[in-house]
Parts: C-alpha cells; sequence; structure tokens
C-alpha cells in the first residue's frame, strides 16, 4: 500500500519538473529569439560640440552654419541628417539629407523648406566625408533670399543619428 502511493508521487514529480524544464526554455527562447531583433543601434555619443552663426565670406550677412564636432565618438556621415529650425526667425524649417554631398541640391538633399545654398562649395568640412570625428566642422550656408536672419534671430540645429532616431547634436544658435 506504501509503495503503491510513493509511485504516483515520483511520477507526478518527473511530470511537474519536465512540465517546469519546457516553460522555462520557452521563456528562455522567447527573450533570446523575440527581443534580439527589437535591438536598435546604439547611437554614438558626442560628448562636446558648438556651433555658430556667422557672416558668410561672401558679404551675406549671418548665413553661415558651423557644428564642431569637439569630443566623442566617430560617426559616419552617411547615417546622419542635419535638421535646420528656423521657425522662429523666418517660419521655415528644413533638413539635409543624403549625405556626404559638395553640393545641397533641393531634389537629393533637402526635405521640408529649401532653406539651404544649393549652390556649387557651399556645403562644406566633414559634409563632404565619410566620417564626421572629433575636430571636424560641419558648414553650411542658409540661402538669405528664403531664410533672411537678422542681428538677435535663433535657429535650432540638431544632427540626427538616422539609424537609431536618436538626436546627438542640438545647438541653439544666435545671429550676430
Amino acid at each position: 500500500m506504501f509503495g503503491a502511493e510513493r509511485g504516483q508521487s515520483e511520477v507526478l514529480g518527473e511530470v511537474l519538473l519536465v512540465g517546469v524544464a519546457v516553460v522555462v526554455a520557452a521563456v528562455l527562447s522567447l527573450g533570446a529569439l523575440g527581443f534580439g531583433d527589437e535591438v536598435d543601434d546604439p547611437a554614438p555619443t558626442i560628448a562636446e560640440s558648438s556651433g555658430d552663426l556667422v557672416a558668410d565670406d561672401g558679404g551675406f550677412g549671418n548665413q553661415r552654419v558651423r557644428l564642431y564636432h569637439q569630443a566623442g565618438d566617430p560617426v559616419r556621415v552617411e547615417n546622419v541628417e542635419i535638421a535646420v529650425d528656423a521657425s522662429d526667425a523666418c517660419g521655415k524649417r528644413g533638413r539635409i539629407v543624403g549625405l556626404p554631398t559638395n553640393t545641397i541640391d533641393a531634389d537629393e538633399n533637402v526635405e521640408g523648406a529649401d532653406i539651404f545654398d544649393g549652390r556649387t562649395g557651399q556645403a562644406r568640412g566633414a559634409l563632404r566625408e565619410d566620417v564626421y570625428r572629433a575636430g571636424d566642422v560641419f558648414d553650411f550656408r542658409l540661402t538669405s533670399g528664403a531664410c533672411e536672419l537678422d542681428p538677435g534671430d535663433r535657429i535650432t540645429v540638431r544632427i540626427v543619428h538616422t539609424p537609431s532616431g536618436a538626436v546627438i547634436v542640438e545647438e541653439r544658435l544666435t545671429a550676430n
């Protein structure tokens, strides 16, 4: 009589143990296979940056934007976009895409308002390079006819890491 009851409890214990093992295996495989695909590429870190809104060489006023990478991770230029919010100054916003480039072409390199100077040579510095690293500068000009900046006007410029969607640089610049 005691032997029969004991046999049932061993079988019940084995069934419970196998059931627990199956549940643990399912949870681990779900975690390993299901969540791994949802992890985005981490954004690079630009630890220190600065920016200027300065007068252009050609006498066009405070229309030249310079963004300096002072410290942090190098960033592949093809993985960034530059968003300019000049809505406080002239009511417009634009984005430079399709980098690297020598010329900011309205058809290929601009989303939103075309406030950028598309003449050859107006995209300078690391906009033409493969990598934006410490010591480099993104340098471009806003078209004065499309977005006239007066002294005291402010714009916000962001560098967006497109694979992660993260803003890696944000500078608020004031025209002198």
